[in-house]
């Protein structure tokens, strides 16, 4: 086509015309013609390879799966505390200098004219002067004073340590009043007396009421003592619902020193007689 433009620019016109013609071709020439691949540049053609331009698709870039949190492994759970277990064999119960000694009428002392070593006098009120093992001692004083202090009223002994000669005198008294039934049901016959342990005390108000009496029980100081006496280390010993155990009549004034750790245990448990705690045969009435 620039060659048809050209030829004709020569044809029949003057060189000034020409020169025009032909400037304005070549302008023409300068225009890029997009169609069948021709470019012509500066009044020259020429063929480009012009295959259209092929945009790389873009990579589908899979977002990046971020790694797996590791799952903790289930750890074990650390082992439970072992629940405190009481030591049932920590004192002897046969033992007559132990604490937990288990003195009924299938159990006599050994020997039966057992006297303890460590007794001392017992600094609290009395209606008789009272001797204790030195353990039982300190701990009966706490009880008095602790007593006193929440309720506002006192207590006092009425008898504690009886040896045997001094436990052959009141059984034999017993037995002429009440008979050998009577004397069986509320004195224990020489040997086989709690209060022989030095570990026992009979308690009473102060001044006197009820004193030795079942009626103790319904007191404001026999209801504290046989709610509280378990803190001091003290058993009520012959509850009036275990008769057939422990072969005595009711004495809610008759406590027995055994030790904290067994009185709670007791306590806590629901256990009111030695005999039943130990798994011991009842003991109603002498073998």
């Amino acid at each position: 086509m620039l060659g048809i433009v050209l030829e004709q620019s020569r044809r029949g016109a003057s060189p000034r015309v020409r020169r025009r013609r032909a400037l304005v071709a070549v302008t023409a020439g300068l225009l890029v013609l997009i169609g069948g691949g021709a470019v012509v540049l500066g009044g020259l053609t020429g063929r480009a390879a012009s295959a259209p331009a092929t945009t790389a698709a873009p990579t589908k870039t899979e977002p990046a799966t971020p790694p797996a949190e590791p799952r903790p492994s289930p750890s074990a759970s650390p082992d439970p505390a072992p629940a405190p277990t009481f030591d049932r064999a920590a004192h002897s119960i046969d033992d007559p200098n132990s604490i937990w000694v288990v003195v009924d009428k299938l159990r006599p002392l050994n020997p039966t004219d057992y006297s303890p070593d460590d007794l001392v006098d017992v600094p609290v009120p009395f209606a008789n002067s009272p001797q204790l093992r030195q353990e039982a001692s300190d701990a009966v004083v706490s009880l008095f004073a602790a007593f006193t202090a929440e309720t506002g009223l006192a207590l006092q002994s009425q008898s504690a340590y009886r040896s045997f000669d001094a436990q052959t005198r009141v059984y034999n008294n017993d037995l002429v009043n009440l008979g050998q039934a009577g004397a069986d049901l509320s004195t224990a016959r020489p040997g086989t007396s709690e209060h022989q342990t030095g570990l026992t005390i009979d308690i009473s108000a102060q001044p006197g009421q009820c004193s030795l009496n079942a009626c103790f029980a319904d007191t404001p100081h026999g209801q504290w003592l046989a709610a509280n006496a378990w803190r001091f280390g003290y058993l009520l010993r012959y509850p009036a619902d275990k008769i057939p155990v422990t072969g005595y009549e009711f004495e809610p004034w008759h406590f027995r020193y055994i030790g904290i750790d067994l009185a709670t245990e007791m306590h806590s448990e629901g256990v009111t007689t030695l005999e039943e705690f130990f798994g011991l045969p009842a003991a109603p009435s002498y073998g």
